[in-house]
This record gives C-alpha cells, structure tokens and sequence, in this order.
C-alpha cells in the first residue's frame, strides 16, 4: 500500500478500521488513478457491525422502540442536509464512479425523494382497526420493525440505490447494515457521518465495506432478518437462494436487457433522443438503460440516421469539465464492454458509430470508451443477449409489433421496457401484453417515483417484494394482529338477583 488515504468501515457512529488488513484499490475513472484504498471487512468486522446495530435496535430505549416523531425527525434534518449539500456529496460521487455531475445530482434527488418518502411513515406504516368484530371483542393490526438489517448495493448508483432502502428501514424502527460496493464506497460513509449529523443514534446505520467475505457472512447471519440487494442477475439469485437458506427475509434485484418498441407512427425525433439519453447516459452502467431498439419496419433507416447525427454531438470525458457522458468505472469493465463490438463484427452486425476510438476530453489514462450504435443485431449473437451494461446500443429490426412483442417476452429479462407511438389503442395493447415489470410510453426510463415501487419481473428480481414505495415499507415491517376483549367495568358490584342471560 502506498502512503494514500484508506477508507475504514462506519461502525457505531465514528470510523473503524476492523480486523481485517486486507485492502482494495478505489480510483478516479476519468484520470484511471488509484486515489485511495478501502478496508475489506472480514467476518469478524461483520459480526461487530451486527452486535452494534443490534444493541442499537434492542431494550425499551433502542431504536426499535423509537417513537415515530423521533424518526420522523431524523428524516426530516437527513434531507435538509441531503439538499443543503447535494452538490458536495454529487461531487464525491462523480470522482469515484465517473459519472457526469448532471448525472451524480440527478442520482441524488432521486435518493432524495424516498428518503421524503421516509418522512412520511407516520401515514403510510398505519395499522388498521375492526371494532366489535364478535360480541365485545376488537381486532387491530400493528406494524413493527424486523430488527436488523443488511443491504448490499451497486457501484453504479451509489447514492439512490442504499437510499432506496435504509431510509425506509430507519424510518421503520429497523437498524442497519449497509455493504456498498468497494469500487466506490466512499458515498456510504458520508451518507452515514450525514445521518449522525441529523441526530440518529450510533449503531443504527453502519457500513461495513469489502467483498465477497463481507457479502457472504451478512448472509448467514443468525441476528440479520432481512437482505435487499441489487447487482447483476446472477449475483441476485445467490443472495436469494443463500439468504432464505438461512431463514431471511430477502429483496433481490438483478440485471436487466431493456427493449425500446419504436412503432412506425412514432415522433423519431422524439423516438431518437429518447434513445441516446436512455442508452447513454451514465455510460449505459443503468439496469434502467435501453440497450435495445426495435425498430418496425419501415422506419429502421430514417431512425439509426437520426440516432447517429445526434451521437456525433456527444462529448465523451472527465464528468467535471462538462462533458456528456463520463467513463466506465473500471478499466477491466471497459474492456469487456468494448469485446462486444468486436463480437458485434465477427456476427455480421453494422458497427454505424465505433466507441472505441473515442477522443476523450479526459486524461489519457480514463477509462473510456465512446457512445457505441451498432445496427442489424442479430438475435442470437451475445451482444442482444448479454447484458453488456455499457454505452452500446443494439438496433434489432422486425416487422411488426407483433414480432417485436414476442422478443421482449421470450427474454429471459423483465425489468424494464418502452414504446414510443402516438397510437393509443398499440400503447394500451402494448401495457397489457408486455411480461415486463416497469413500462414507459413515450418515456424512455420508466422509473417510478419514490410513492410507488421499483421492480421487474422474471430474472430481474428475485424475491416478491419490490423496492421502496408502499412494497418497501411492507418489506421492513412484519405484522401483528391482535385480537382484544376487555370486560365491561359496569358488570360489577353486588347483586344477589337470579342470573339471567342477556
């Protein structure tokens, strides 16, 4: 290691360097540096975490038996900080993931907007009351916390996606254990020094960073009652099938191939720049992202036309210097990602705008690879099966709706997908027909506010429950039904009279 800042877990309110001397390089995509490393908790780090957030939850005076003015509040002074510094915390973000500004501080309102959620629990997480359900008898229901937590998120949205989940957990009565992804972690940290900030007690939210060891151990641990996770499919259906295993509660959101239907009664303008912003922005490193376009028939050539003269506009680089779209997040992800437009080739596709000799506005070093449009995908090839989850976008033509329904349902994907038609009937049909769980109609990335739920279908997501939104708030709560009789006061006193039955 050299003399660079390392970045300790947060455990119980204040830094913690944990047992483990293992480390893991975190860098700064656009110059392609290694600005500082990062602690790899072990087990041990795990169960310290744990042990801390369970204190916090247990007893009459922990979290758990919180009143709900008390985390509304906290709620409330969270997202006066989260507004007052939106700028700073997207800053920090954009320098460990890449990501333009724009991007980072539209990733943070999003966040905000479930934390705002959050702030209105006292409403949402209500019980329900049935009076004189039989003869002097009552039946209400309550909602309680589950205890304590794990949450395992992404690099790719460092921000939204822990606020996806730990804001409705706290706002439940729930304590917390978040593993953020070691490629940019330090995110996790400054939302959790923020949440100290606003008056949440220590050892409610920790952080404890690392890989797989650190994944695998929140997995199995007996005091952890629930897991939500997003990541890559196959990821997702380990943490599933390990996390039941071991008796938890368990939201599990993987990947996604996201079908764009372009109907022939389509506005292309509006179809084309719906396309670039959905395919490109944040470096197609979005389970959101469109990385396939339908194209009906005849409107294929006019739309790629369309969809290149405005990729020509685009500017590739540092995501501080008001570039369009920044890096990727790795150097070995590039990689990877660029494979595909040489398999693209090899499959006899069109490759119509090459992203690998892009002139980043950058350092020489950044990890980039240009906006990538590639036309006449074939269906078998991996570049239409795959999730590539980078800036290239397929063009596949069909020639019906029909058609092009049928390859959005035969895939093995349901998170989300879209239509762009001014044919209301087609848009209707379309909804009702589609085995996706989000839909956009004329709208590219149908992400649902922070009210309703996230969540697709099929290999997308593991598990019933979606996240935050009403679903969230079930997720984090379990139900009691309580049954009551009390005797009426006015049976007593003396009476010596013959009983008689009323």
């Amino acid at each position: 290691m050299t003399d660079l800042p390392v970045l300790d877990h947060w455990i119980g309110g204040t830094l913690a360097a944990g047992t483990s001397d293992r480390t893991g390089p975190v860098y700064d995509p656009a110059l392609g540096e290694v600005t500082k490393h990062v602690r790899y908790g072990s087990a041990d780090d795990v169960d310290a975490a744990v042990a801390t957030a369970r204190a916090a939850f247990a007893g009459k005076s922990g979290w758990g038996r919180s009143s709900i003015a008390k985390r509304q509040t906290v709620m409330f002074a969270f997202r006066a900080i989260l507004h007052e510094r939106r700028d700073e915390l997207a800053a920090l973000l954009t320098s460990e993931h890449g990501k333009v500004l724009s991007d980072a501080a539209g990733e943070v309102a999003r966040g905000i907007e479930v934390v705002e959620f959050a702030c209105s629990m006292p409403h949402v997480s209500k019980g329900a009351y049935s009076q004189s359900v039989s003869t002097d008898v009552d039946l209400y229901s309550i909602k309680e916390p589950l205890g304590v937590v794990g949450i395992i998120s992404p690099f790719n949205f460092p921000a939204m996606v822990p606020m996806w989940f730990f804001p409705l957990a706290i706002a439940t009565g729930n304590t917390v254990v978040l593993k953020p992804s070691e490629k940019d972690p330090s995110v996790a940290n400054w939302l959790a020094a923020a949440l100290t900030e606003a008056g949440l007690p220590d050892g409610v939210l920790n952080v404890v960073h690392g890989d797989k060891e650190a994944v695998d151990r929140l997995l199995e641990h007996p005091d952890v009652a629930s897991i939500s996770f997003v990541g890559s499919t196959p990821i997702a259906q380990h943490v599933y099938e390990t996390g039941t295993r071991h008796g938890k509660r368990v939201q599990a959101l993987g990947g996604a191939k996201n079908h764009m239907l372009v109907l022939p009664d389509a506005d292309l303008d509006l179809a084309a720049d719906a396309a670039v912003n959905a395919g490109f922005g944040s470096a197609g490193e979005r389970c959101m992202a469109i990385s396939v376009l339908l194209a009906v028939d005849p409107v294929g050539d006019e739309l790629v036309a369309k969809i290149q003269e405005r990729m020509t506009k685009l500017v590739t680089g540092d995501g501080r210097k008001g570039a369009d779209m920044g890096p990727l997040i790795t150097r070995e992800h590039r990689d990877k990602v660029a494979g595909y437009l040489e398999v693209a080739a090899a499959d006899g596709a069109s490759l119509v705008v090459d992203g690998r000799g892009v002139e980043a506005d950058g350092a020489a070093d950044g990890f980039w690879l240009g906006p990538s449009l590639v036309d006449h995908v074939g269906i078998t090839s991996t570049v239409y099966t795959d999730e590539i989850f980078g800036p290239v976008l397929s063009i596949v033509r069909v020639a019906s709706y029909a058609e092009g329904l049928e390859l959005i349902n035969s895939g093995q994907f349901g998170n989300g997908t879209a239509i762009f038609t001014n044919d209301g009937g087609a848009a209707r049909r379309f909804q009702q027909d589609v085995e996706v769980g989000m839909i956009g109609i004329n709208v590219p990335i149908p992400v649902p506010v922070a009210y309703h739920s996230f969540g697709g279908w099929k290999a997308s997501l593991f598990g019933d429950s979606k996240a935050y939104g009403p679903a969230g708030m079930d997720f984090f709560t379990r139900e009691k039904a309580v049954t009551s009789r009390w005797l009426d006061p006015s049976h007593g006193g003396l009476n010596l009279g013959f009983p008689q039955n009323e």
